[in-house]
Order: C-alpha cells, then sequence, then structure tokens
C-alpha cells in the first residue's frame, strides 16, 4: 500500500519524528529502524482515517489562498466555521490539504 507523508507534519506526526531523531542522536534506534517507524505511522494514518473516522464536517470560510502542485490541492481559509455533530467552531484560520486517494494505487 502506497501513503502520503501528509501527516507527518501534523502534531503528532512531528512529535514522532522529534522524538525518533532524539532516539537516533542517543544509539537507541538504528536510522533504518527510525524510517520504518515513519513508513508504518504513515500507513496507519492512511488506513485509521479511511476506516475509523465517521464524522462529516461542513467549512465556510474567506478563501484566502489556494493552490494545486503535484496533484496536491491546497486551501488556506480564513474566519472559518465548522460545522460537525457536536456543534459548531469558529477559527481565525484553517488549512485544508487534499490529496487524491487513487494516486495511492499507482
Amino acid at each position: 500500500m502506497a501513503t502520503f507523508e501528509l501527516y507527518r507534519r501534523s502534531t503528532i506526526g512531528m512529535c514522532l519524528t522529534e522524538t525518533l531523531d532524539q532516539m537516533v542522536s542517543g544509539g537507541v534506534l538504528s536510522p533504518e529502524l527510525a524510517i520504518q517507524v515513519l513508513i508504518q505511522f504513515d500507513k496507519s494514518m492512511t488506513e485509521a482515517l479511511e476506516h475509523e473516522v465517521k464524522s462529516k464536517v461542513s467549512i465556510k470560510g474567506h478563501l484566502h489562498t489556494y493552490r494545486f502542485c503535484d496533484n496536491v490541492w491546497t486551501f488556506i481559509l480564513q474566519n472559518a466555521m465548522l460545522k460537525y455533530d457536536e456543534g459548531v467552531e469558529n477559527v481565525e484560520s484553517v488549512k485544508i490539504v487534499a490529496c487524491d486517494s487513487k494516486l495511492l494505487s499507482q
């Protein structure tokens, strides 16, 4: 299964990367094993979001920036309102990164 490395830039992904870097620097882990952990993280995040998350969200806001590069859409919305099952959230800024899942099967 191919995966994107998008989730490495999430909070949990960055914490994992930082921890793995410290473990490699400290000689606890080999660089090869750290890379395998990151690859497994990418696979696990993709699978969990595909099969475990059932919630839907509606987003409305001012489109500040958008771009399409290397089959990846990036949208930055300002003064956004997120509606979901449990309620509504108003946020100053939200970044949405979207990739075509069909690319994973290539």
